[in-house]
């Protein structure tokens, strides 16, 4: 899927749980895709629960509750949460 759009050469690439359904090995693969597009300057918008790869690849985190976001920032914010709502959901996962 992921081949496909970028065929279309799209300016901006939307990511819904893409790793969700994938054994670990598929993750790896499509995590290694999507960190190349992030170092290629691919714009992208990425839903994810894979929080050690959104630190490594993302600019900018915004982190989403109940429909409202509690906090945004560099990757550096996950190892330091100003939000109970966030240290309780990054946990001991980093």
């Amino acid at each position: 899927a992921i081949a496909r759009s970028l065929a279309m050469q799209p300016r901006l690439m939307l990511f819904d749980e893409v790793t969700s359904a994938l054994d670990p090995e598929l993750t790896g693969e499509v995590l290694r895709v999507i960190a190349g597009l992030a170092a290629e300057g691919m714009t992208m918008v990425l839903v994810t629960h894979e929080m050690a790869f959104a630190r490594q690849v993302a600019d900018l985190i915004v982190f989403m509750h109940e429909g409202k976001v509690w906090e945004t920032g560099t990757g550096d914010m996950l190892l330091n949460p100003k939000t109970p709502e966030l240290n309780q959901f990054v946990g001991n996962g980093l």
